[in-house]
């Protein structure tokens, strides 16, 4: 058997960190298989869908190196959803329903008042044909139903073990809307059935669906795929969606974070794995296993994403950042690398030590920096001559540490920290040096 998985997101918002590592898990576990994975865009949802964000997560996903190998929309299907549901409706399995959502609100609210779960009490089931004909006068249009069969739900889950629903304790689900769309919750079933779907790999907030989609498998004729139910990520904000800022796969691009940052921290959350730095997405596959995966709410620390993205970059020769770094060679990319947090940071650093000479220092270390002036090394300048010079500061000077250092380096950078002075001194240059030494 040839492992097939899917990644099926919504196009109405911008690819964040939670999807992402749905589709991340899916694509590693596809891969160390040597299976299929597909790119399904869930758009039945033609007032929520924009294709602006189709477009959006396709090119979030090329970036991050998730590369499909077959893609469907499912706003071209909508043909196959008819067939199911009139297949439902033929066996029994799916009945219209008419209430509105106030009237279902107020008997959830009188449920509640009893003591009682919020299922549905299947009254649709009691209407006869004269009152669904006075429902279609009055205008009203049914939404449908599955009706669930009273017996135990159970599967093993790859994450989870085995889980366990009592088909009595679960509401029937509403799967066409008034209008005549399909819900996920068919729709699903009918694509993973047809394009031959193995498993289904998604967080855990789903497995109340895949206890009614089993009954929805059986119900079309089909056999059910493997189910595995990851644990959701929580960061400092609460429980991630895509409307917590700063999450988004754009605004951490935007912010200098490198794809493999985020696929590094994202593949071992959840797991017993520590995080590594990965340079590469083979790396990933090759040490991927589904059964690392634990039940205990996996934390996602953004800071944590920065620190591993300066451990990526630290790491990183030059020829894989050359196209991104126009403005600088490979001498300067090694002078800075493992200083930096993101790869701008980079041009942060050429700027000072290629732009205009500025004014920097305190006014209170003049004498100081007079001194240290009139003591520059001669000659051509090396990763040794700011040993060499600072030596002789310090002996004429008798300052030693931070009081020897932090001046020079404010003096010729403007910051307190950075790059080790012994780099970037012979980049600065002599003539530069001597002008920000004597502004």
């Amino acid at each position: 058997m040839t492992i097939s998985v899917r990644f099926a997101p919504s196009p109405t918002g911008y690819l964040h960190v939670g999807n992402v590592r749905t589709a991340l898990v899916n694509f590693l576990f596809t891969r160390k298989a040597g299976g299929r994975f597909l790119l399904r865009i869930d758009d039945t949802d033609t007032g929520r869908s924009r294709p602006e964000y189709v477009h959006a997560l396709e090119e979030d996903m090329r970036w991050l190196g998730l590369i499909w190998d077959d893609y469907k929309k499912q706003s071209d299907r909508f043909d196959a959803y008819e067939m199911a549901r009139q297949k439902l409706m033929a066996a029994g399995r799916l009945y219209p329903c008419y209430e509105t959502p106030e009237e279902l609100e107020m008997r959830r609210k009188m449920q509640a008042g009893r003591g009682l779960p919020p299922i549905y009490d299947r009254a649709a089931l009691q209407l006869s044909q004269i009152q669904k004909e006075k429902y279609a006068k009055e205008g009203r249009k049914p939404h449908y139903r599955f009706l669930l069969e009273d017996k135990p739900i159970v599967w093993y889950d790859l994450i989870r073990g085995e889980v366990r629903f009592e088909g009595a304790h679960v509401s029937d689900p509403v799967l066409v809307r008034e209008d005549g769309v399909p819900l996920y919750t068919l729709a699903s079933v009918v694509d993973d059935t047809e394009m031959g779907i193995t498993h289904i790999i998604r967080g855990e907030d789903h497995v109340s669906n895949t206890a009614v989609q089993m009954q929805i498998f059986t119900a079309l004729g089909a056999v059910a795929p493997q189910f595995g139910h990851l644990a959701l990520l929580k960061s400092s904000e609460g429980e991630l969606s895509k409307r917590v800022g700063g999450n988004d796969i754009r605004s951490l691009r935007d912010a200098g974070i490198e794809p493999m940052a985020i696929n590094n921290l994202l593949a071992k959350l959840g797991t017993s794995d520590p995080v590594e730095a990965f340079p590469d997405m083979q790396s990933l596959i090759e040490a991927f296993d589904i059964k690392k995966f634990g039940r205990a709410t996996a934390n996602y620390d953004v800071h944590e994403l920065e620190r591993l993205n300066g451990k990526l970059l630290h790491k990183l020769p030059f020829t894989a950042v050359k196209e991104r770094l126009p403005f600088a060679d490979e001498h300067f990319w090694l002078s800075v690398r493992a200083n930096i947090k993101t790869l701008a940071e980079v041009k942060t650093w050429s700027d000072i030590v290629h732009g205009e000479t500025g004014k920097y220092g305190n006014a209170e270390h003049t004498e100081y920096l007079a001194k240290a002036l009139s003591l520059l090394p001669s000659g051509n300048w090396d990763e040794t001559s700011w040993g060499i010079w600072t030596q002789s500061v310090s002996a004429d000077t008798g300052r030693k540490g931070k009081e020897l250092f932090l001046p020079l380096r404010l003096a010729l950078t403007g910051l307190e920290h950075g790059p080790e002075m012994k780099f970037l001194l012979p980049l600065i240059g002599r003539e530069k040096t001597l002008q920000r030494l004597k502004k």
